[in-house]
């Protein structure tokens, strides 16, 4: 009974001043897997992910601005079959031997009313930079019911195109079109 009283006094004091300053949560890399998905000879959408994400997000709801850092593990990618997952690592995909990572940071987080409709940003990848815009779909901050601290997730979504990232081998039979989506949580420490 004491815990949920807790519970209830903490999302009281939370919803009144959570957002009067720019406040940062560090990504759960247990609850965020960025998922890549394309279109494999017009037979099926293939869906991917990759299973380590690190990076932070801030944000000042009163001032309507924010800061989004995702870096990606791209050696963690996970197609499911482990030759498959050698095969996209390799030079002519992800090339994860030169660059094992890759990284967003936005440069405007944008709003309608109270509400996170997009985050603007750049995304690099195998080494090539570019303009992308994420489509949040979903965002809510709240006090985390087990872990008693401020928590925000979201989900979003992005399409790319391969042949802009070096990655293009089998173009255009296997999709050029890459849509990524991002799902992610994180915890304010």
């Amino acid at each position: 009974m004491k815990r949920i009283a807790l519970f209830l006094a903490l999302t009281a004091v939370i919803s009144t001043s959570v957002f009067a300053t720019p406040e940062t949560y560090t990504i759960d890399n247990t609850h965020t897997y960025p998922r890549f998905s394309y279109n494999h000879l017009g037979y099926s959408t293939q869906l991917s992910r990759f299973d380590k994400t690190a990076g932070t997000i801030t944000i000042d709801r009163a001032a309507k601005t924010g800061a989004v850092n995702v870096t990606i593990d791209t050696t963690s990618v996970n197609t499911g079959l482990q030759l498959f997952n050698e095969h996209i690592q390799g030079a002519d995909f992800l090339d994860t031997s030169k660059y094992p990572t890759a990284t967003f940071i936005s440069n405007k987080v944008n709003f309608d009313g109270d509400n996170i409709t997009s985050v603007d940003g750049i995304l690099t990848l195998k080494g090539i930079s570019k303009p992308v815009s994420l489509t949040v779909t979903a965002f809510q901050c709240m006090l985390h019911p087990m872990l008693l601290k401020s928590a925000c997730g979201a989900n979003s979504t992005t399409v790319v195109k391969r042949t802009d990232f070096n990655m293009g081998k089998y173009a255009p039979l296997v999709g050029d079109d890459v849509t990524i989506t991002l799902s992610v949580e994180a915890v304010k420490e």
